[in-house]
């Protein structure tokens, strides 16, 4: 079984933010495959499905980002996963332009508090994950990754959107060198 995070925000009021692209990521996996990510559980609004034969939770932890490893340890606890083989983590990333996706096998938080806290739940930094850009800013951190992206930004933005879902369908069905030749 796998478990497909997707790191943001509760509440209307971040939907759409930069912060929220790993929720929106996941969205889109669960609307090609049908799945619905309605059920209240683990912190999280999750869903359960198939996926080119295999079984798989899309998870959306409801925790706010700080505390996303909360929801991310119980779901990988209940369903009994291993973190390193059967979980893949969707996220926003400021190193990364508009439009690039990066998929990475294991790494440090990189200064984002949702993988910090994921890290110190699991104990490990080993576990599959998929950063999808929203651009760097000069001035306010905080603000840049809480606000919207420009209109001039949103055909990459739906791009990337869509190849962090394909990529992590493909880590699922072959595997992660495949996934990083191919969209990395």
């Amino acid at each position: 079984m796998y478990v497909i995070v997707g790191l943001g925000n509760p509440t209307d009021k971040y939907k759409g933010t930069r912060h929220n692209i790993g929720f929106d990521a996941v969205d889109e996996i669960a609307k090609r495959f049908d799945i619905k990510v309605n059920t209240a559980r683990h912190k999280a609004l999750c869903g359960t499905g198939v996926i080119d034969g295999k079984k798989v939770v899309i998870v959306k932890p409801q925790t706010f980002m700080n505390l996303s490893g909360e929801s991310v340890k119980a779901v990988c606890d209940f369903y009994k996963v291993d973190v390193t083989e059967e979980l893949i983590v969707l996220y926003d990333d400021i190193s990364l332009d508009v439009g690039h996706i990066r998929i990475r096998a294991k790494g440090s938080a990189g200064g984002h508090n949702g993988i910090k806290n994921i890290i110190a739940h699991l104990g490990t930094q080993e576990f599959k994950r998929i950063k999808i850009g929203v651009g760097a800013n000069e001035g306010d951190l905080v603000k840049h990754v809480l606000g919207k992206f420009d209109k001039k930004d949103r055909s990459a933005v739906d791009a990337a959107i869509n190849d962090a879902a394909s990529a992590a369908v493909v880590m699922m069905s072959e595997d992660i060198q495949t996934a990083m030749n191919k969209y990395n």
